[in-house]
């Protein structure tokens, strides 16, 4: 009895500090990113600012005035909530098509779908960019960006989707086709009010997963469609001589995010746990 009290008594106290521990872990790079992006670019740089310094904003004027920080903010934006509206719009009747009229290949497609996302993206930059920008004329659009966007985070999107609608009961289902609702009728009337938490919490890491894309944004645009990430990539500097510039500008640029998914956690965890408990 002694030994599990004290066994007890140990694990209230070592789980907390190791989960304290893990969180700070995590936390430290934003942390030290907003604390770096009040430095000027020589003091980044310095030993001796490492802790103590004077705080200014000039990162912050510079890149609203000098770097029109706006206008890729107003980009990711546009491309973030169109891409999540077009995927969802495509992803609901795919997923409510495979949870209540599934053939013998839906399973076949669903891991299909998936194993996309394993693809190395690297391997169709090039074709990618030649079609766009020599065939169809749309490279540097944000109809582009959009329709990438959609593309790669769709199988996700429709796989998430099919785990929320799943859950609901035929017999529901039925009983709408009963009483003459149509297809169109039972996604709109029956499934998305039931499924509504899962649908939120996948819209919202459907638009975390848009605005946080780098690769294909900053290589699919130069200046029209050029969202958040080009600005970060057009102030990197190999040798780190403008490290608080470059903190200034990522802590503007993942500061909307970041604000979004601490108001939207409860949300969040709501639709990420639907259905996992029975």
């Amino acid at each position: 009895m002694a030994v599990v009290q004290q066994t007890t008594k140990f694990g209230r106290i070592f789980w907390p500090v190791l989960a304290w521990t893990v969180a700070i872990v995590f936390f430290f790079p934003i942390f030290w990113m907003v604390f770096t992006s009040f430095k000027t670019d020589a003091d980044a740089v310095k030993p001796e600012y490492l802790l103590f310094f004077t705080p200014t904003l000039e990162n912050y004027l510079n890149m609203t005035e000098n770097y029109d920080y706006w206008r890729f903010a107003v980009n990711s934006v546009i491309t973030s909530v169109f891409a999540t509206a077009f995927t969802l719009a495509v992803g609901v009747p795919a997923a409510y098509a495979m949870a209540f009229d599934p053939s013998r290949h839906t399973k076949d497609i669903l891991m299909w779908m998936l194993s996309t996302k394993m693809l190395l993206a690297a391997a169709v930059l090039y074709p990618m960019t030649f079609l766009t920008k020599n065939f169809l004329g749309i490279f540097d659009t944000h109809f582009l960006i959009i329709l990438v966007l959609s593309l790669i985070n769709l199988p996700i999107v429709i796989w998430m989707l099919f785990t929320y609608v799943k859950e609901i009961p035929k017999e529901i289902i039925e009983a709408g086709k009963m009483d003459g609702v149509s297809i169109w009728g039972e996604i709109l009337e029956i499934v998305l009010p039931l499924a509504w938490g899962g649908l939120a919490s996948t819209a919202l890491l459907c638009f975390i997963f848009c605005w946080n894309e780098a690769y294909w944004t900053v290589r699919l645009t130069t200046t029209e469609a050029a969202t958040l990430s080009k600005l970060i990539e057009g102030n990197r500097a190999p040798e780190g001589l403008f490290f608080g510039r470059l903190s200034a500008v990522s802590t503007a640029a993942v500061g909307p995010i970041v604000v979004l998914g601490w108001f939207c956690q409860k949300q969040l965890v709501r639709g990420l746990t639907f259905g996992a408990v029975k």
